[in-house]
């Protein structure tokens, strides 16, 4: 048995990955190891704390045998092979001529590849296979299955197991690799039972949930546990909003299904997070209001079409939203724009605004924006409202469909005339800034059209160090004002200073011209 993530004491996914290089390499075979080599720790648990598990269980539901039984059919074991190309031999190492070790070397390494040869002339005769178990369920009674993508990831083959020991070979209709979820079709002979999605919305920190899954291969399994904790984000893609729960979560239960007390799918099992491996407690679901329309639309166009309007975003900090005039840090603020055709750009929204409310939803912090434009139909025209030099305004933005690589497109326009030979040099806020020659264009590698003051060298003691400012950086604006010689830098700092300003807003890009903002000190 080996482990789908290499790392230990991290947010792993819950899959477990069997090799079978031969007949003891059968699952089956392996399963009945590990449960004669759990048996005995298991059971001397749980003596040991029986008491404390039984007084919390009696005042858990009293029993959840109905609801189970009503939603144990519809979910199934999806089991999955794979082909791996045999591994290739050591090289032997390269040694000097005449040292002492080259002849022990040419022998040991002469015999190495012969018996290698013998082995890949086995191997080819057959072929090495390496079989992953997850767990999945049915959303239409027609054999629609839904499950993670990385249970099914790079599979040759993909089979559905069911409760009743009906085994159906499924086809990948579609997949999304941001939020870690599948869609499979499978043929059967009569209708399917089938759960629906609930509303993860309504669930609240301290509701009893039920967890049905594969793990470790043993088959349909159920734990029971409450909700711990809601919109986590385990940095696991653009779009984490998982629901944190302590019913036992174990590898081989990514891809099935979390339940409410009434039967209905509020979560599909992804991660945990384990030093060891197993279940410590904290497991994380994708929760049905993000899962529900990305199976819709897989369903549908076999594909995702997200929501997109061509900004690039960054966190306000208590710095920032000082440096704004805003008062409290909320919202997404708007670090760039992606293109001067996206739907940003032709609404009218700038480097600087702050977005704090999308179609009528909240933006509470950076992380909300994604997920609310994501989930808004593709055409759709809604009301923007962003923050902007510390006056609300609302803008009217109509909603694109999200490119396949979200790129900034290509830089067309013609290069700007050469700056003058020798730069302008000036210390400012910890920071040795230079009017932006040819000499340094090529030396930082900066893109014609990024405009600016450019870093030569930062002050590792200064604020600016600690804000992550580094040479070949180029300063764009400060206080949301262009500036273009290092002299302009050295007025708008003054200015700020006089105004009593705790620190300066800079906007910063990068030699291809990605900006963000960052809130330098003054003092």
């Amino acid at each position: 048995m080996k482990s789908h993530c290499p790392s230990r004491g991290m947010v792993l996914p819950c899959q477990f990955v069997i090799e079978s290089p031969g007949p003891r390499g059968d699952p089956m075979f392996r399963i009945d190891r590990l449960r004669a080599a759990m048996a005995a720790p298991a059971l001397a648990l749980a003596l040991a704390v029986s008491g404390p598990v039984h007084a919390a269980a009696s005042k858990g539901p009293d029993t959840v045998a109905d609801v189970a039984e009503k939603v144990m059919d519809a979910v199934v074991n999806i089991s999955t092979s794979q082909n791996v190309a045999p591994s290739r031999s050591v090289p032997a190492p390269q040694l000097p001529p005449g040292s002492p070790f080259e002849d022990f070397f040419d022998e040991f390494f002469k015999r190495r590849q012969q018996q290698d040869d013998g082995d890949q002339e086995q191997s080819n005769r057959r072929p090495r296979r390496v079989s992953s178990l997850g767990s999945g369920f049915v959303i239409d009674p027609t054999g629609y299955i839904v499950t993670n993508n990385h249970v099914i990831a790079d599979a040759d083959e993909i089979y559905a197991n069911f409760n009743d020991g009906t085994k159906l070979k499924a086809e990948l209709v579609g997949r999304d690799t941001k939020t870690d979820l599948a869609l499979l079709k499978v043929k059967p002979e009569k209708p399917l039972v089938s759960v629906k999605f609930g509303d993860s919305d309504k669930m609240r920190v301290g509701d009893w949930v039920m967890a049905i899954g594969n793990p470790f291969g043993l088959g349909g399994t159920l734990t029971v546990g409450v909700i711990s904790a809601r919109n986590r984000d385990i940095n696991s893609g653009p779009y984490d909003n998982f629901l944190q729960t302590d019913a036992a979560i174990n590898r081989g239960n990514s891809g099935g299904p979390l339940f409410n007390m009434e039967g209905d799918v509020i979560g599909v099992n992804t991660a945990i997070i384990s030093p060891s491996g197993g279940s410590i407690g904290i497991g994380f679901a994708v929760p049905s209001s993000t899962a529900g329309p990305v199976i819709a639309q897989l369903q549908q166009f076999k594909e995702v079409r997200r929501g997109w309007i061509g900004v690039r975003i960054q966190n306000v900090s208590d710095e920032i939203a000082e440096s704004l005039g805003i008062g409290k840090a909320r919202g997404a603020l708007v670090g760039g724009l992606n293109d001067d055709n996206s739907p940003a750009a032709k609404a009218g929204v700038k480097a600087g605004d702050v977005i704090v409310k999308f179609d009528g939803k909240d933006v509470k912090d950076v992380r909300d924006l994604p997920r609310i434009v994501a989930d808004t139909p593709v055409g759709k025209e809604v009301d923007i409202v962003v923050l902007r030099k510390g006056k609300e305004e609302t803008l009217k933005i109509t909603v694109a469909r999200a490119p396949e690589e979200e790129k900034t497109a290509a830089d067309k326009s013609k290069p700007q005339s050469a700056d003058a030979d020798k730069p302008v040099v000036k210390k400012v806020l910890g920071l040795e800034v230079a009017s932006i020659t040819d000499d340094l264009r090529r030396r930082f590698k900066i893109k014609d059209t990024v405009k600016g003051v450019v870093i030569t060298s930062v002050d590792r003691n200064s604020a600016a160090a600690d804000k992550g400012l580094k040479a070949g950086q180029v300063i764009v604006e400060v206080g949301q004002e262009p500036v273009s010689a290092p002299a302009d830098l050295q007025k708008r700092v003054d200015a700020l200073k006089k105004d009593n300003k705790k620190s300066a807003l800079l906007l910063i890009s990068d030699g291809e011209g990605q900006v963000q903002f960052a809130a330098v000190p003054l003092n």
